[in-house]
């Protein structure tokens, strides 16, 4: 029987991790603009960065739902990034002339 001795008992093939990379930039004024969003359980885990150009003005920030919740935030000429579990959302809010860019690496695990 598969499974029965061990982890994958010698039968079933092992779970596959796919990457996902998703990158792009922004210009203020944001408002909590939603940048990504996924159903709940699409992905296992994920790396969020948000970069601030260092001719911003002021700080920029970010969050998300996921385990623990995101919580990002970076001064001009600045970069914050924080790994998660079950991500689900990831927003950001930057005023009038502030701009950067962000970055989004997603793993899904899949059984074969």
């Amino acid at each position: 029987m598969c499974g029965s001795n061990g982890i994958n008992g010698g039968c079933c093939p092992p779970a596959q991790v796919f990457q996902e990379k998703i990158c792009g930039n922004f210009n203020g004024p944001l408002a909590g603009v939603e940048i990504w969003s996924a159903p709940a359980g699409a992905y296992s885990s994920g790396t969020f960065e948000i970069f601030n150009s260092a001719s911003s003005t002021a700080t920029v920030t970010a969050t998300g739902i996921s385990t623990p919740a995101i919580a990002l935030s970076a001064a001009p000429g600045n970069t914050d990034s924080q790994s998660v579990n079950q991500p689900t959302s990831f927003t950001i809010t930057a005023g009038a002339g502030d701009s950067g860019s962000y970055c989004i690496n997603l793993y899904k695990r899949v059984l074969a």
